[in-house]
């Protein structure tokens, strides 16, 4: 594009102020209105076929037929533009189509405000301040609901057929249903796949969280395509583990030690919380899982009398905390604790904190689906132990057999009182 000097020295010969340039009626406003009324007649001339005032355009059946006002929001305010008609009501402009009152690139402005947990009523306010653009909530309602297409082919993608590691957890919202506000429990499952990059498998939204609704979760990923699941991390929810392994059947799951030490040390005086912690953590940090059974075994001789419900859960979790012991330093970091979706939790938690509740359940569905899509970007890091073939990896979790896994809890019957069995 050829770069005039003296057309720039001539359009800013009367510049005095910045709102000589940037104000309502600025120079810019002037010169978006001048070009984008100028590229219309180019297409009217392109879909007519001849000149405005050209006598060619005689009797050919259509022809120029006034303007219509229009009104243009965008990044730098509103625009007021005149867009040319034809007689035959068959002109489709391209550059502002039919029915379009936002230039390219606003809508995305206000989707990407929206992403980072502004409201509607923010977002308006935002538009007006920043750049002088009245944006009603409705229309921001509008403009964000055009992802929920969006969000219903990616709930619904297929998935890849084995995933070595998932996590699985969920977090509370409140939701305006029927009149009443209610907490609503919303899904979350994290996938590790054969490369090591994390990936979000879905968002589902029930009243409560119960492992009758995971067992529906893990099964519609059965049907996505998901064939194998190596290890499930989840937390310490009653008839999880089963739910998972009533799908996949030959997937291991690992306890949350996280979950587990939170609940036995509130069972524990204060006074002695750091020696119960310090002898606990004996138990996950063995090197070998000989270690940890002889670690647990003296636990349950010390503890037993004072505090018989943390021996319990232990001994009666046992089945669940072992498979990690059979893995690499590096992936025990990875299945120990389910911080990997905790931490996004987290993050959600930090963008929906200005809202005191979600009208409905697509409207929590649209907010967090773009909240995950702006924070997956930052998801670059790749379990290196999953990086060297499928085979390998294959070997690398399916050391544990079903038989050694019934073995462990065995094991551990011997030593439970009849009251604990």
């Amino acid at each position: 594009m050829i770069y005039c000097r003296v057309l720039r020295d001539e359009l800013l010969k009367e510049y005095e102020k910045p709102e000589d340039l940037l104000g309502d009626d600025g120079l810019l406003h002037q010169l978006t209105k001048a070009l984008v009324e100028r590229a219309l007649e180019g297409e009217m001339t392109h879909h007519l076929g001849y000149k405005k005032h050209d006598s060619v355009g005689d009797h050919t059946g259509n022809s120029r037929n006034g303007k219509s006002p229009k009104t243009i929001k965008g990044k730098r305010g509103q625009t007021s533009i005149d867009v040319p008609r034809d007689r035959n009501g068959t002109f489709e402009p391209q550059l502002i189509k039919k029915n379009q009152i936002r230039f390219d690139g606003f809508d995305e402005k206000i989707i990407s405000l929206y992403a980072r947990g502004m409201t509607t009523r923010e977002i308006q306010g935002h538009l007006q301040e920043i750049y002088g653009v009245e944006a009603s909530p409705g229309l921001v309602s509008a403009v964000t609901d055009t992802v929920l297409e969006e969000v219903r082919a990616w709930q619904t993608r297929p998935l890849d057929s084995v995933y070595p590691i998932l996590y699985l957890d969920a977090l509370i919202v409140k939701v305006k249903e029927n009149g009443r506000v209610i907490n609503k429990a919303v899904y979350l499952v994290i996938g590790v796949n054969l490369q090591g990059l994390k990936e979000v498998l879905g968002i589902w939204i029930a009243e409560t969280e119960g492992a009758k609704f995971w067992l529906s979760i893990v099964t519609e990923l059965q049907t996505r395509g998901v064939s194998d699941v190596f290890i499930a991390c989840v937390d310490g929810l009653k008839g999880f583990p089963e739910a998972i392994e009533a799908v996949f059947l030959r997937a291991q799951v690992q306890l949350c030690l996280v979950h587990l030490l939170r609940h036995s040390l509130s069972y524990v005086s204060y006074k002695e919380r750091k020696e119960v912690a310090a002898d606990l953590k004996l138990i996950y940090t063995a090197a070998t899982l000989e270690e940890a059974e002889n670690r647990l075994l003296e636990f349950v001789e010390k503890w037993e009398v004072r505090y018989p419900v943390v021996t319990r859960s232990w001994s009666a979790n046992w089945v669940r905390i072992v498979p990690m012991f059979q893995f690499t330093p590096e992936i025990r970091r990875a299945i120990y604790t389910t911080n990997a979706i905790e931490s996004l939790n987290f993050s959600l938690r930090k963008i929906i904190k200005n809202r005191a509740l979600f009208p409905n359940d697509e409207a929590v569905q649209k907010i967090l689906f773009l909240a995950l899509r702006n924070i997956a970007k930052k998801w670059t890091f790749a379990f290196t132990e999953l990086e060297r073939g499928d085979e390998s990896i294959c070997h690398t979790f399916r050391g544990t057999s079903a038989d050694e896994r019934i073995r462990h809890k065995l094991i551990y019957t011997d030593f439970l009182t009849p009251s604990q069995r």
